[in-house]
This record gives structure tokens, C-alpha cells and sequence, in this order.
């Protein structure tokens, strides 16, 4: 497995080796001793989800206050384009962005560590979207940044797309200079 850091502390995109022949392919998809000596020590993983979207649909910025969720995603159907947004006070890239293109041709993972908010856009007709979680979804907890603050200033790659597909709950999103954040 090839680790690519990002510009992001802790966020690193993660490609598999992909093996392929005449009958498809097969790869190796999670390895937990691998992710540890290469991405992040005692991560556990303790719910898994899945999203099927259409072209235009764009979720997030998600995130949950308490109960921080740590963040293995990838697409196995189609394309998105996936953002994390460092939200730990603490941390040298607090209130940056980075922004990777996932799809089943890339076959990359996208490692976000608890502290972030996370979205993405699906630019493909289609696009199913998996992602392990180091923590329960907590409603209570639940908060949204605005995917399009101008603050962040994250270029959707919305040219070809238009006005994103957005629910009630993230068309509420806060701008960073009012959301909650992390220590």
C-alpha cells in the first residue's frame, strides 16, 4: 500500500496495489497492522456506511463535536471529490482544507483522523460511497460547516455540474468563524 501524506497533519490518501488479469482484479482493501505502522496506531473501527448518490449531490461538511469521528472513506461505484477541513484548534493546519478525487478507477482511500469535517461532491452519474468510523454516530452531537463558506474558499469542481444537490441540514451549515471546534 502506497501512503501519500497530504497537506493536512494526520490526512493521508491511501492506494492499494490493485492486481489484475484477464479474469478482473483483486486488491486488499483493509489491512489493520498495515494501517498501523503506516497511517495511525490503536484506530479502531466500530461502524461502517454506505451512500449511493447522484451527479450533483453534495454531503457535508459533517462532523460531531463529542464522539469525534476518525474517517477511512472510498468510492466503489463512480466518482466524487472528497474534502476534509482541520477543525483542532491545536493543530498547525487548523481552518485548512485539503481536497482528493476518489473513484473506483483510483481505487484511493481517504484517511481523515477525528477533528475534521468532511464532505464531498459526486462528479460521476453515479457514485457509492464507503466509509469506516472510529465512533458511533451521536445526533446530539451532529454539526454541519458550510461547504460553501467563503472563508474556506474550497473549489468545488462544480463547472460542469451547476448548483449542487444539498439537504436542509447542510444548506444550515455554520461558517468556520461560528462553528464549533475542537481543542
Amino acid at each position: 500500500m502506497n501512503v501519500i501524506p497530504t497537506a493536512l497533519a494526520g490526512c493521508f490518501v491511501l492506494e492499494p496495489k490493485v492486481f489484475g488479469d484477464a479474469r478482473g482484479s483483486f486488491m486488499e482493501s483493509w489491512n489493520a497492522k498495515l494501517f498501523a505502522e503506516k497511517v495511525a496506531a490503536n484506530v479502531s473501527f466500530v461502524q461502517d456506511n454506505q451512500s449511493i448518490s447522484q451527479r450533483g449531490v453534495l454531503r457535508g461538511l459533517h462532523y460531531q463535536i463529542e464522539q469525534p469521528q476518525g474517517k477511512l472513506v472510498r468510492v466503489i461505484d463512480g466518482e466524487v471529490y472528497d474534502v476534509a477541513v482541520d477543525l483542532r484548534r491545536s493543530s498547525p493546519t487548523f481552518r485548512q482544507w485539503v481536497g482528493v478525487t476518489l473513484s473506483a478507477e483510483n481505487h484511493r482511500q481517504f484517511w481523515i483522523p477525528p477533528g475534521f469535517a468532511h464532505g464531498f461532491l459526486v462528479t460521476s452519474e453515479r457514485a457509492t460511497f464507503l466509509y469506516k468510523t472510529t465512533d458511533y454516530y451521536a445526533p446530539t452531537h451532529d454539526r454541519t460547516l458550510a461547504w460553501n463558506d467563503p472563508s474556506l474558499a474550497i473549489p468545488w469542481p462544480l463547472a460542469d455540474i451547476g448548483e449542487p444537490t444539498v439537504s436542509e441540514k447542510d444548506l444550515r451549515g455554520k461558517p468556520l468563524s461560528e462553528a464549533d471546534t475542537y481543542a
